[in-house]
């Protein structure tokens, strides 16, 4: 691999600064020799995201993938791995300089976070929230994924909390009151990241720190988690998500996880173009479209596929789909 030259106090010039990344990059350990997997790791992380250390404990090696987007002002970094740690210790803080604070959402696996006398244990689905002028330890005892999102300070401190973050933060997707803004921002993330960030970057930064900030302002600001309409929206879209085989899902049971009137989640969903009644039936017949047509559901009936998604009959689903898509839901069956 390559060596990056640099700068020395007595160098007569200063060394060429690294070429920009392009708006989507990613890297893989897999593709080097074992022994030069580590050294690639930070190499490119210092590049794209944060200077640090890494030691990997799997008789394997480190074997990680990271996929680097632009997210407006922001960077989103969609990191797997297996058993390693992460060091940022307090020469690299200085070596590396690095004004952001890091919103690392653990999708899978469980982590342990070290912070001077902190010591966090996030857990699948949690959030840490952390500054990157202060140094940090992050272990992954085990197969891990994480969504992070790399938030210029002063954006932080103008669009979140002012303050800034002074101690790390965790934040449960189990609490009550924290969990669903947690839930809605894995959501946003993991579909810019399905969609190979295309779509709509600078609304989906929007919301993004939005969903931080009504996070932050239960531990930063004077009362508890406020979400405002990019945040609310958000949560309903998600909640929406993860409950549409449910028949009895309605618009006002999307109001009342989302602790609104029926009359304020229309205007929370007016920007979308739809309301919530025809996002829930959109949803669920694209879902009810892809399993029609996927080869792996041959054996289910339509009826059965109809069922699975929320429809109460056949005969409501068949006409349903077909004004939506045109013809029947047969049509689309694999072998037909």
């Amino acid at each position: 691999m390559p060596e990056h030259p640099t700068a020395t106090a007595s160098s007569a010039t200063a060394a060429p600064a690294d070429p920009p990344l392009p708006a989507v990059s990613t890297i893989s350990t897999r593709s080097v020799d074992p022994a030069d997997r580590v050294e690639l790791w930070e190499d490119y992380n210092r590049r794209a995201l944060v200077g640090l250390t890494c030691s990997p404990y799997s008789e394997q090696g480190l074997l990680a993938r990271q996929t680097n987007f632009r997210l407006g002002g922001l960077r989103l970094a969609e990191i797997t791995g297996n058993e390693h740690v992460i060091e940022r210790a307090a020469k690299t803080c200085r070596a590396l300089p690095k004004d952001s604070v890091f919103a690392s959402l653990l999708v899978s696996g469980r982590g342990v976070f070290f912070h001077g006398d902190d010591c966090l244990t996030p857990a699948e689905g949690d959030l840490v929230l952390y500054d990157t002028r202060r140094s940090y330890l992050f272990g992954f005892p085990c197969a891990m994924r994480q969504l992070l999102v790399d938030i210029p300070r002063e954006v932080f401190t103008e669009n979140c909390a002012a303050g800034g973050v002074p101690t790390p933060l965790l934040f449960g997707r189990r609490s009550v009151g924290e969990g669903p803004l947690v839930s809605a921002l894995r959501s946003v993330l993991a579909d810019f990241t399905a969609r190979g960030g295309t779509g709509e970057p600078a609304a989906t930064a929007a919301t993004v720190l939005d969903l931080v900030r009504s996070l932050a302002a239960s531990r930063l600001g004077d009362g508890a988690a406020t979400a405002g309409p990019a945040s609310r929206l958000a949560v309903a879209e998600e909640y929406i998500g993860r409950h549409l085989s449910d028949p009895a899902l309605s618009a006002g049971r999307v109001a009342e996880a989302v602790g609104v009137s029926a009359r304020q989640l229309s205007r929370i969903f007016e920007p979308s173009g739809v309301s919530p009644s025809r996002r829930i039936l959109e949803l669920r017949l694209a879902r009810a479209r892809e399993q029609l047509a996927d080869d792996g559901s041959r054996r289910l009936t339509v009826a059965e596929i109809a069922h699975r998604w929320g429809f109460a009959s056949q005969a409501h689903f068949t006409r349903v789909f077909g004004d939506r898509f045109g013809h029947t839901p047969g049509a689309i069956r694999p072998g037909r």
